[in-house]
């Protein structure tokens, strides 16, 4: 017989201080860790319908704790974004320039976007998704389409744009021993 959602969770709190020592242990910031107590919680709710009787609640608990670490820390490198934690934002102001920085380059993510945009959004969503850091199950679990679909239409997606932005492929520099 399978748990009620409200039942669930409220054995679920049992493990509410031991969560929040593993969600600091993975964060190293009480902030996130707060937050990634709360997204568990969330997640938890959300697929009690899938646990099943015969499983470990705690370990069922603290998986799913630690794959949204996980899937949090994969958007995170993929955004790349600088966090600078020092009072004067030294790290921050002391960045090298890249030479990617030109002045143009708005223009080239504008023209990307609108090649983006101009494809229907049964193909343009699924490839979105990805980009912003879902992974393949994610996405299918989200949008409701088997895990071939999104692959293969991520996968289309990509060619198309490869092609129609082949102005834009950084050039490869032969290397010098």
């Amino acid at each position: 017989m399978k748990e009620s959602g409200s039942n669930l969770i409220e054995q679920a709190m049992a493990y509410d201080q031991v969560m929040h020592q593993y969600a600091y242990s993975l964060t190293k910031n009480e902030e996130d860790a707060n937050d990634l107590v709360q997204d568990t919680y969330e997640k938890v709710i959300k697929f009690s319908s899938s646990f099943n009787d015969s499983t470990n609640l705690k370990a069922w608990v603290f998986t799913i704790m630690k794959n949204s670490f996980i899937n949090t820390y994969r958007r995170k490198q993929r955004c790349k974004i600088i966090f600078d934690q020092t009072e004067d934002l030294h790290y921050l102001n002391n960045t090298v320039s890249n030479p990617s920085d030109a002045a143009d380059i708005h223009y080239y993510v504008s023209d990307i976007s609108q090649h983006i945009l101009s494809k229907n959004e049964e193909q343009r969503k699924p490839f979105e998704m990805y980009m912003e850091g879902y992974k393949y199950q994610e996405i299918a679990d989200m949008l409701n389409l088997s895990i071939g679909t999104v692959k293969s239409r991520i996968f289309f997606i990509r060619q198309k744009l490869m092609s129609e932005l082949e102005d834009y492929v950084t050039p490869t520099f032969p290397r010098t021993a």
